[in-house]
């Protein structure tokens, strides 16, 4: 039997996921007023002009100016202080898609006093002081797409035999380049589409309460906030909706050759040890 609309989870980062609607219907509002893409990634957008973005950033593109990465080779992507080596399967005008073997090499903003970040009770999350660690990816392997221009990558998560779970619609700012990979920055909220009931999948909103708690916290204002959530209606529509690219292609079932399966290591670069030592009193410093 499948769970009814309305029907109310835990997320992986501790926060809520909320069973929104199912493909193939109406795609269900979640802003409450209308703004266009643009006007509202001129809203969010202000990010990439704070303190939270990697130090080469200003030298980067958008995506769709910059140069082309070559399958198999090994690039960073970066979400601001977090550092994710990964590899290239595919990058062409579509978009970029890169997969991530099992123990490839991260760096992420944790707590400074050790706790996980999900163990942080909600409404001080985003006001703690952080330091970055060292991690490994952890699981399954993971296709990941970053369509061009677009204000989201898809996760397309898998079992350890192989099978796939379903989508992770991570709403983020549409990437830009360099050399050496590709810069966004995550917009916390997301959406989840499940793998089952082919055409009919169930689909989650995840993670509006941290949203929101990011608002009460200072780290996005409510105007901010709203935009971001005109963005999970575009992805709705646009994307998840008509299982638009990359959904229509079958991503979750990709099996690398053994070469793209090696885990990806971080270079040992000025950027890499730059990165290793940031630091903030809270979410929006450092």
């Amino acid at each position: 039997m499948r769970l009814p609309l309305g029907s109310v989870d835990v997320s992986a980062s501790g926060g809520t996921a909320v069973l929104l609607g199912r493909r193939g219907e109406p795609w269900p509002r979640i802003a409450t007023r209308e703004l266009s893409p643009e006007e509202a990634l001129d809203r969010v957008g202000a990010e990439f002009a704070t303190g939270r973005v990697a130090p080469g950033f200003a030298a980067s593109v958008p995506s769709a100016e910059g140069c082309r990465f070559t399958p198999g080779q090994d690039i960073l992507w970066r979400y601001g202080r977090h550092l994710e080596a990964v590899r290239v399967v595919r990058d062409d005008d579509r978009g970029l898609v890169v997969w991530i073997p099992p123990g490839s090499e991260r760096l992420e903003s944790v707590p400074a006093d050790g706790r996980r970040t999900r163990d942080v009770p909600m409404a001080e999350r985003f006001s703690v002081p952080w330091v970055i660690r060292a991690a490994h990816w952890t699981g399954p392997g993971l296709v990941r797409v970053a369509p061009t221009g677009k204000p989201w990558s898809v996760w397309f998560f898998r079992r350890d035999d192989g099978t796939p779970t379903g989508a992770y619609v991570n709403l983020e700012l549409p990437h830009r380049r360099d050399a050496g990979g590709v810069y966004s920055r995550d917009l916390v909220m997301d959406l989840w589409v499940d793998a089952g009931h082919a055409g009919s999948e169930d689909v989650w909103l995840k993670d509006a309460d941290e949203l929101e708690a990011t608002v009460a916290q200072g780290r996005y204002t409510a105007e901010q906030a709203e935009a971001i959530r005109c963005l999970a209606d575009l992805a709705g529509r646009d994307l998840v909706a008509p299982g638009g690219w990359p959904l229509d292609e079958d991503w979750g079932r990709w099996t690398p050759s053994p070469e793209l399966d090696v885990p990806v290591r971080l270079p040992d670069s000025e950027e890499v040890r730059a990165a290793r030592r940031r630091s903030g009193r809270v979410s929006g410093e450092g």
